[in-house]
């Protein structure tokens, strides 16, 4: 229903952003990573928005940039991922860790986030990294590819799967990392490439 919101930064408090648009104040449910990217009160901010309704309330999440919403969507659609652990997952994580914690089957990581265990971040991982087994970019398997890897194809590799699993096409990812310097490590080829979207 609502792609984004453009407007004047009205309050913030943890986990909430107020956004004033001609007037009427959007309350924007959010994760600590997007508050810190935000303006200062007064000033100019827009947020990519999810609606979520429910039986009894209609919440609006939003985020300051699209890979940070494609990944809170890609999380709440898991078994056991409810709005509140989405956010608290991305108040301790930017969406490229998340997808090379999911890539490299680090459960522990999640676990830092408030409210998720080690069941939940078990099926965090699993579910996250099924998305993108037995992928191929450019003609690299990712099937049982491991962040921290050696070579440079394989940090390509990994950053291509990240990107996927934050929901880019193949041909979007492989693209996209295919432009970069492949001897980066995989964390910057996927911030890089996130900055090549327009998502950060």
């Amino acid at each position: 229903m609502f792609y984004s919101l453009t407007g004047v930064l009205a309050h913030t408090e943890p986990q909430m952003a107020v956004i004033d648009v001609g007037g009427v104040a959007f309350k924007c449910l959010t994760s600590m990573n997007t508050l810190r990217a935000l303006p200062h009160i007064g000033e100019q901010a827009k947020l990519y928005t999810y609606l979520n309704v429910r039986e009894d309330a209609l919440d609006l999440y939003g985020f300051c940039t699209q890979a940070e919403l494609n990944c809170y969507k890609l999380l709440t659609a898991i078994s056991g991922v409810g709005p509140k652990a989405a956010l608290a997952i991305l108040s301790e994580m930017a969406p490229e860790d998340v997808a090379l914690s999911a890539a490299a089957k680090d459960a522990k990581r999640f676990t830092r986030a408030n409210g998720v265990g080690q069941k939940l971040a078990q099926r965090i991982v699993l579910e996250l990294k099924d998305k993108v087994k037995g992928l191929t970019f450019a003609g690299m398997d990712l099937e049982g590819v491991e962040p921290g890897g050696p070579s440079a194809a394989g940090n390509a590799a990994q950053a291509a799967e990240a990107l996927v699993t934050l929901g880019y096409s193949p041909s979007e990812a492989a693209a996209a990392v295919a432009k970069l310097d492949s001897q980066l490590p995989a964390e910057e080829l996927i911030r890089l490439a996130l900055k090549s979207f327009g998502g950060v």
